[in-house]
């Protein structure tokens, strides 16, 4: 169990895959985007 093992956190970071056992982290969205700095009220 280690570096070697394809099961393992350890194991995943070594190889560079992802899993499991180490999921990608989500990037979250920014606060700009969700209350749309910039962006004027449209004309109706």
């Amino acid at each position: 169990m280690g570096k070697g093992d394809k099961k393992t956190k350890r194991g995943k970071i070594n190889r560079g895959t992802f899993g499991a056992r180490r999921p990608r982290i989500k990037k979250k969205p920014s606060i700009e985007s969700k209350i749309n700095i910039g962006n004027k009220a449209k004309a109706k």
